[in-house]
């Protein structure tokens, strides 16, 4: 089989790797945390980050907070992606066929499907906004209309290239993604600085300074915000991108660069929203901070402006449908990783053009969906991170085996006390969260959602909590006598 091996000198650039969930052989893995440094910057060099940092001011914190707020959100919500990554580097294998030793090989579908989620959300959004980047460089340079509906032959059109180029990276594989992430990381990473540059130069500098502070209670939301809308939507792919390093590679190594590799482009472009949105921007607060930059920016900045976010968005999309490809296979269908992709595009493609030309509202209901996942992304993540404190060897063969010969059967395909402290956290967690699309339209609200938790936006680290605490009492005793009963090397 022709296996991709990440190596950078046996032609990554023309070899599709041929492997899907199966764990990589020691081996086989020569991979360095330099190589996932640029993995996670490229894929958020995102301007998705400026309406994220309008939040943050609309939340009544000044420029120095929101900068603060971010930099503790990225940075800390990233740790926990690299944290994760440790997994993949000891188990050679993706984030959620790892967790089949926690959940069980039945037990673990439930977090597996939210995962897949997850994951098709953020790239039905990655897909409609590069598109409009698109549709928005074609009004510039061509005069053509801007509404999605005006022009559906060419929407379809744009969504197309997008899903395309995407297919082209995700398709190709591991070795290709981390060359590609690289080298888009410099070119795109040096165009979104000019534009960023330029954009400050419009700022109202005496507004911007006069901003009073906000509140503690707005600060702890205004992380949880940024913890939830960029780490925590990573958090289960941190194995996926690792599971090639070399098993010598130190834990603390791999956190440093996914904490630093995505903090230092979401510091940037976050705080910039932030900034324009305090300097009294209105192309931070738009709703769609693409087609804003139209009639925002003069064309000879709007049109670098533009091509550095489709390239960003691109960046982005490449990792998450790489990673969605690989948890469809944990499913337990039985395709090919490139069919696995294939089928994941054909859906976030149908749901881009949905919600282009079939829809009259996008961004409220879609993202306030991804944000709810958080909830149960956070209580995997509790468990998790618990089970890896004892947990330094997988059994590579009973990952891939479903039936009751596995060692990770457990009760029928369940491990009861892992499943159950992943249910009853997010259970709790939903309790103190408010589903709200807009001002006028809210989802649900749970009861516990007035109380200092709930108004503070921790329903997420609530789940994380009790989730791992409940795994602790219930489940390491278990674990600890299996890890005990596994043979050296497995």
């Amino acid at each position: 089989m022709n296996l991709d091996t990440s190596s950078q000198d046996q032609g990554v650039l023309s070899r599709v790797e041929q492997r899907g969930i199966e764990p990589v052989p020691s081996n086989e893995r020569n991979g360095s945390p330099g190589q996932l440094f640029w993995v996670w910057f490229a894929a958020n060099i995102s301007i998705l980050g400026i309406p994220l940092g309008a939040t943050l001011v609309a939340l009544g914190l000044n420029v120095w907070q929101a900068v603060l707020a971010t930099a503790i959100g990225a940075f800390g919500s990233f740790a926990l992606v690299g944290v994760i990554s440790i997994a993949g580097r000891r188990g050679g294998a993706p984030s959620l066929t790892l967790t089949r030793s926690i959940f069980g090989v039945r037990g673990n579908i439930g977090p597996t499907l939210i995962a897949l989620l997850s994951r098709l959300g953020w790239e039905t959004v990655n897909t409609i906004t590069g598109a409009s980047a698109l549709l928005s460089l074609s009004v510039i340079c061509f005069g053509t209309a801007a509404g999605y509906k005006d022009v559906p032959w060419l929407t379809f059109v744009c969504v197309l290239i997008f899903v395309a180029l995407t297919a082209v990276i995700s398709v190709a594989g591991h070795s290709f993604i981390l060359t590609v992430q690289k080298w888009a990381t410099w070119v795109f990473g040096a165009l979104t600085l000019l534009v960023v540059l330029y954009l400050v130069t419009t700022v109202d500098w005496n507004q911007l300074f006069s901003g009073k502070p906000g509140t503690v209670s707005a600060f702890i939301i205004a992380v949880g915000t940024i913890a939830a809308g960029t780490g925590i939507g990573w958090v289960n792919s941190g194995a996926d991108m690792a599971r090639y390093q070399k098993t010598s590679v130190k834990g603390s190594s791999l956190i440093l660069t996914a904490a630093a590799g995505a903090g230092i482009p979401l510091v940037v472009v976050i705080g910039v929203g932030s900034i324009l949105t305090a300097g009294g921007s209105g192309l931070a607060s738009a709703t769609d901070p693409v087609a804003a930059v139209r009639s925002a920016l003069p064309a000879w900045v709007s049109i670098p402006y533009l091509i550095a976010a489709f390239a960003g968005l691109l960046m982005s999309n490449n990792i998450s449908v790489y990673s969605a490809g690989l948890t469809t296979l944990t499913l337990g269908i039985r395709i090919p990783r490139v069919y696995a992709v294939t089928l994941d595009i054909l859906v976030t493609t149908s749901g881009a053009m949905y919600f282009m030309l079939g829809s009259g509202g996008f961004y409220g209901p879609f993202v306030t969906f991804i944000s709810l996942l958080a909830v149960p992304l956070t209580a995997w993540t509790g468990v998790f991170l618990v089970d890896m404190m004892v947990r330094k060897r997988y059994d590579s063969s009973a990952l891939l085996q479903l039936n009751k010969e596995s060692r990770y059967w457990y009760w029928h395909g369940i491990n009861v006390s892992a499943t159950m402290s992943w249910l009853i956290g997010l259970a709790v967690g939903f309790l103190f969260v408010t589903a709200k699309v807009s001002e006028n339209v809210t989802w649900f609200s749970g009861p516990l959602a007035n109380t200092v938790i709930g108004r503070n936006g921790l329903a997420w680290l609530v789940s994380l909590c009790l989730a791992a605490a409940l795994y602790a009492i219930f489940g390491l005793p278990r674990l600890l006598r299996e890890q005990t009963k596994l043979p050296e090397g497995r």
